[in-house]
């Protein structure tokens, strides 16, 4: 379980890179709209448009990522005011409710992918593409945050009673 674990935070780093490139690409696109809308009075007519999809598309590949970093957003007010015990119960508690509720959003946003291909749906703007395109990585990401609740579950099973250091606020 070690290994599978090891291999998947791998491929999360390589999606968090990915973002990384997209974000990159991002900023010379804009860069080169506001250029040449400088230069030449015209620019590039889909920057806009693609950086929005890419602000979707590199939130879906570093959610993941942020929950096994422990960089997510965290309330941790209940688990300070209880037993370090009982603070590890609410661990697994948050965990399995996270691990639930990412495998209901995964087969939600395969079925309205899965609808979306069938009904030939497009997105129409200044690129013209199908939907279900903007909508598969919805059911991937949840796929993902599904798997890592699994390996952070294991991960409290074999620590110490106690909540996650990453569950410990800097106030």
């Amino acid at each position: 379980m070690k290994q599978l674990s090891a291999l998947y935070g791998r491929i999360l780093d390589a999606l968090a890179l990915t973002a990384c490139a997209i974000l990159f690409a991002v900023i010379l696109i804009t860069c080169a709209d506001v250029l040449l809308r400088n230069l030449f009075a015209s620019g590039i007519a889909w920057s806009n448009e693609t950086s929005e999809y890419a602000l979707y598309l590199m939130t879906m590949l570093t959610v993941p990522w942020l929950l096994r970093q422990g960089a997510h957003v965290r309330v941790d007010l209940l688990l300070q005011a209880v037993s370090a015990r009982n603070g590890w119960r609410l661990e697994w508690f948050v965990d399995l409710s996270g691990l639930l509720i990412s495998l209901v959003l995964m087969v939600y946003g395969v079925r309205i992918a899965l609808e979306s291909a069938e009904r030939g749906s497009l997105v129409i703007k200044t690129l013209v593409f199908p939907e279900w395109w903007l909508l598969v990585p919805l059911p991937v990401a949840f796929a993902l945050l599904a798997a890592e609740f699994v390996f952070r579950m294991q991960r409290l099973y074999e620590g110490e009673r106690v909540p996650r250091k990453d569950a410990v606020s800097a106030s």
